[in-house]
């Protein structure tokens, strides 16, 4: 089964083309990040409007460097939601569309889904069942994984997220967007020793997270500062920072194994792709003889390779998921594990 994805959530354009027998064919990104840095975020407007010029040349790209024909594929996945209405309905569009001229049918997938199973896309993927930690940009989950569209949450944030709490605390150190990969950049230079900040629901007797009151953390080490801040205090706050929320990741990771029996932990999202935190939660999982699994750097943030493969799984059992109705609707806010299984 051929499957073609198409992933348009937020500030990022991917297309991919998925065979159930041969793998990844290939895939295409465009990320709009240099667009929105300078605003610091987001626009949702901008972003919807940059799609729609980014999917049909990226369309045309997967299909060259696979060599396929269009009308070769058997399905098309898109991305229905959760994410930014404009957005989503850019990528909808294009696939229903797509569908129609090609008498395809077509299947909306669920983003954080395609997140969730990215990791079976590596070289070395993980067997059902496993804890999955999904750290992807609003979003941060642990939930038991027994199979695909078989999801059972475990715990998940009260409010801001993890990926939420690195944007909005490099923010406040001047670090600009995306301000993940800027904050753990700088966190390198810090010295552990200088700031203590606290680790929100580390001995909580559940596996849910809260991270609002460690952003408001950092927002009080900088205030109280009297002169500006130099570049060695801001790599140690933010070390202080990245410290913090490892910890809180890694004990919640480990307390889900523990309770559950299970013995293998999947990463998801784009969190997973820092570093510090791969190199605590192996070190926790070598201690307790777990085992732990990521998806590929490349599809750690969003990406059509992800779309492309969550829509075969699903296919792969129910060949009927997928319709030729092209009457499309997009799902802004959709709870992962409101998802039918199959």
């Amino acid at each position: 089964m051929l499957v073609l994805g198409i992933e348009s959530s937020c500030d990022e354009t991917g297309l991919a083309l998925y065979d159930t027998q041969r793998g990844l064919l290939a895939h295409a990104l465009y990320s709009q990040v240099k667009m929105h840095e300078e605003y610091g975020g987001v626009v949702p407007e901008l972003a919807s409007r940059d799609h729609i010029r980014r999917a049909i040349p990226l369309l045309e790209q997967v299909f060259a460097e696979s060599g396929v024909a269009h009308d070769a594929i058997d399905a098309i996945a898109y991305t229905q939601g959760p994410g930014l209405a404009g957005a989503l309905l850019v990528g909808a569009s294009v696939a229903c569309g797509l569908g129609l001229a090609l008498d395809k049918p077509v299947l909306g997938v669920h983003h954080l889904e395609g997140h969730l199973l990215s990791p079976l896309l590596a070289s070395e993927p993980p067997e059902f069942p496993f804890i999955a930690l999904l750290v992807s940009g609003g979003h941060t989950q642990l939930m038991r994984v027994d199979g695909v569209g078989q999801y059972t949450m475990l715990g998940e944030t009260l409010d801001d997220a993890a990926g939420e709490a690195f944007d909005k605390s490099a923010k406040l150190l001047g670090l600009g967007y995306p301000g993940g990969p800027a904050i753990s950049r700088m966190a390198e230079f810090g010295d552990p020793a200088a700031y203590k900040l606290p680790r929100p629901m580390l001995h909580s007797k559940n596996l849910d997270f809260s991270f609002s009151g460690l952003k408001t953390a950092v927002l009080t080490v900088v205030k109280n500062q009297t002169t500006n801040i130099c570049e060695q205090d801001k790599a140690n706050i933010a070390r202080a920072f990245v410290d913090a929320i490892v910890e809180v990741l890694t004990a919640k990771c480990m307390t889900a194994l523990k309770h559950t029996g299970l013995k293998r932990l999947v990463i998801a999202g784009g969190v997973g792709a820092n570093r510090q935190l791969r190199e605590s939660l192996n070190a926790a999982a070598a201690k307790k003889h777990f085992k732990v699994f990521y998806p590929e750097l490349e599809f750690c943030t969003d990406n059509g390779a992800m779309i492309a493969f969550a829509g075969a799984m699903r296919l792969e059992i129910n060949p009927d998921a997928a319709k030729k109705d092209y009457a499309f609707n997009v799902k802004p806010r959709w709870p992962l594990d409101s998802i039918k299984e199959i």
